[in-house]
C-alpha cells in the first residue's frame, strides 16, 4: 500500500483563540494524507492550547516574543521537512478531504500555490474567498466574498491565495524564501503570490478544498498602517523599474487620495508613519529588490493577465467612492499593459 503524502499544517495562535481546538482537530482529521500540525504560540491565552499539543502529531513552538503572522509562519514551516506545507488560520476549519485536494492540485508541473474554497463558517453556502484579486495599484480583497458557492466549479487561476488556507510545495517555499519577515501581518499572501507568478509558477483556486472561516472584516488604525506599508513594500520591491515608472502617476494620485481618506477616517498619522518607515529603510528596500530579482523567471508582462483594474472597496478598506475611478483606471491599465 503506497505511503500517504506527508503534509505540515502550520497554525498560529494569538490571544483568546476560541476556535483553535476545532481548527487543530479538523486538520488532524484530514483524509488521504499524513498530517503534522506545527502550532506556533505567538501569545495564546486559551488554556486549551496545551491540550491541543498533547496529540503526538502536534508540535508546539513557543517563541520568546510574538513573531507576527509572516515570521511565525516561517518559523513553523522550518520545523519539519515535509514536502508540502499548508497554512491554516486558527479560526478556520478544513473539511476532511480539503488538504488532499490542495496537495493534488500542486502535482501539476507549473503549480506554485493552491488556495482553498474558503467559506463563511456562519453560512457555508456563501464564499469568504475564491482566491483573492489584486489591483494594479496593490490593493487586494477577499475574492467573491458573500457570493453563493457554485456547484460544480472547476479550478481556476487566481491572482493571490487567501492566507486563511493555502498550500505550497516546500521546494518553492524555500526558493521564494517564504514570507517577508518585515511584513509582520497583512499583505504577505499577495507578496508571495506575485513572486510565485514571476517565478514562472501559477496560483490556483481549488474549489474541492473546502475550509470554513469564522470571518469578520475589521478595520483599525494599526491594520491600515500595516496594509498600506506592506502594499508599498511589495510594489517597490517586486515590480520592475519600468513598470513602476509606468504606474507612477496613478500610484501617486492614489497615495494622495488614500491620505485624504485616512484623514477623514482618523488614521492619517498611521499613513504618514507608513511613508516614514519606507523613507528610513531605502537601503533595505534596495536590498530586497535585488534579492527578489534573483527569484524572477518572467517579466512583469505576466502580471498583465493577473492583476485587475476594478476596485472592490468593501473588502479593501477603501471608500465606496473609489468605484467611480474604475473606468479611467481600466483605460490606464490597458495602456500600461501594452507597454509591459
Amino acid at each position: 500500500m503506497p505511503e500517504l503524502p506527508a503534509v505540515t499544517v502550520v497554525v498560529l495562535a494569538y490571544g483568546p483563540e476560541p476556535d483553535l481546538p476545532a481548527c487543530i482537530a479538523s486538520a488532524l482529521a484530514s483524509t488521504g494524507v499524513r498530517v503534522t500540525v506545527v502550532l506556533v504560540d505567538n501569545g495564546c491565552t486559551n488554556p486549551e492550547l496545551d491540550t491541543c499539543a498533547q496529540d503526538e502529531r502536534v508540535r508546539l513552538l513557543r517563541p520568546a516574543v510574538n513573531l507576527g503572522y509572516a515570521s511565525g509562519c516561517n518559523v513553523g514551516a522550518a520545523a519539519t521537512a515535509d514536502p508540502t506545507l499548508v497554512f491554516l488560520n486558527s479560526d478556520c476549519r478544513v473539511e476532511p478531504d480539503a488538504v488532499l485536494a490542495l496537495v493534488t492540485a500542486l502535482q501539476a508541473p507549473d503549480a506554485g500555490l493552491a488556495t482553498a474554497s474558503v467559506r463563511l463558517a456562519a453560512d457555508p453556502a456563501l464564499l469568504n474567498s475564491a482566491g483573492n484579486p489584486v489591483h494594479f495599484l496593490g490593493f487586494s480583497w477577499a475574492g467573491r466574498c458573500g457570493e453563493p458557492t457554485r456547484s460544480p466549479e472547476l479550478p481556476a487561476d487566481a491572482a493571490s491565495v487567501s492566507g486563511a488556507c493555502f498550500a505550497v510545495r516546500r521546494e518553492l517555499w524555500e526558493e521564494l524564501e517564504g514570507f517577508e519577515d518585515e511584513y509582520f501581518a497583512y499583505h504577505e499572501d499577495v507578496d508571495l503570490s506575485l513572486r510565485c507568478w514571476l517565478a514562472g509558477r501559477t496560483v490556483r483556486y481549488v474549489p474541492a478544498a473546502v475550509a470554513l472561516h469564522d470571518y469578520a472584516f475589521s478595520r483599525h488604525a494599526q491594520k491600515m498602517y500595516l496594509l498600506e506599508r506592506n502594499r508599498l513594500i511589495t510594489w517597490l520591491t517586486v515590480l520592475e523599474r519600468r513598470t513602476l515608472l509606468l504606474l507612477a502617476p496613478a500610484l501617486l494620485a492614489f497615495e494622495l487620495a488614500t491620505a485624504l481618506l485616512a484623514a477623514r477616517q482618523g488614521w492619517l498619522r498611521h499613513k504618514v508613519r507608513a511613508w516614514w518607515w519606507l523613507l528610513r529603510r531605502v537601503g533595505w528596500l534596495r536590498a530586497r529588490r535585488r534579492r527578489v530579482a534573483t527569484q524572477r523567471r518572467r517579466p512583469d508582462r505576466v502580471l498583465g493577465e493577473v492583476l485587475t483594474a476594478v476596485l472592490r472597496p468593501g473588502g479593501s478598506g477603501l471608500s465606496p467612492a473609489v468605484a467611480l475611478a474604475d473606468l479611467p483606471l481600466t483605460a490606464y491599465w490597458k495602456a500600461v499593459r501594452r507597454c509591459l
